[in-house]
């Protein structure tokens, strides 16, 4: 579904990803695991085409996305939620949401029911600015912003950090509800090894801009946490 090859990626003259291969297959959930300061948000910026520069190779969905602007690349399927969440503090949850329909193919200015269903919340609390919701509830409303795209793909940078633990539990399990009931692959950036064993397929581990090793999440063993991600 997705596929980087020999991708280097730049901020300005600094050479952050080199010459990486990395692919991410139809209906899983592929976590990037890494230290802080690896690259692994900067991977994910590439893919959306966000303040960087890129050379080699990005197809999605067979098609090769990597000099398009980021609306064409939103329309095309792919749902992204930042690292921070950066909602609309002065508006309200629903436009919040209704903001991410700008990125539909279809047009629609509809919010999908799966996010009532998922963040029940939000449903009751539409006329509320997201300046008033808690982190936790922010993070909601974020990957709920990324659902009203109608995305085929969605990718999330950390979305459990900084969060309080009553909403933690809840986002992990909208996130491996949308992959294993409702067949969104997804990518994900994630510090905790916990979810990352529960929630994805597939992994990579990121150091110095390099993919350091990959393989099933079976094979995400103690011995490589303590290699390459240990202080």
């Amino acid at each position: 579904m997705l596929k980087f090859s020999n991708l280097n990626v730049f901020y300005g003259t600094s050479h952050i990803i080199h010459g990486l291969d990395m692919e991410v297959r139809k209906g899983e959930t592929f976590c990037l695991l890494g230290r802080n300061g690896v690259g692994k948000t900067t991977l994910l910026r590439s893919l959306l085409g966000i303040d960087v520069r890129t050379t080699g190779s990005i197809k999605f969905e067979g098609d090769e996305i990597s000099r398009d602007l980021t609306y064409e690349r939103a329309r095309k399927g792919i749902g992204y939620v930042p690292q921070g969440r950066e909602i609309v503090p002065g508006l309200s949850v629903l436009d919040n949401i209704l903001l991410g329909c700008n990125a539909r193919r279809d047009g629609k200015a509809s919010v999908p029911d799966l996010v009532w269903t998922l963040f029940p919340f939000l449903k009751e609390h539409l006329s509320r600015r997201g300046t008033n919701l808690s982190g936790g509830q922010q993070q909601q409303l974020a990957i709920a912003r990324a659902l009203a795209t109608d995305p085929s793909i969605l990718v999330l940078d950390e979305p459990t950090e900084g969060i309080q633990p009553n909403i933690v539990e809840d986002i992990e399990k909208a996130i491996i509800s949308l992959n294993r009931d409702h067949g969104l692959t997804i990518i994900l950036v994630e510090q905790k090894i916990r979810f990352a064993r529960t929630a994805a397929h597939r992994f990579a581990i990121l150091e110095k801009g390099r993919i350091a090793a990959a393989g099933d999440t079976a094979d995400l063993s103690n011995d490589l946490i303590r290699k390459h991600m240990s202080l």
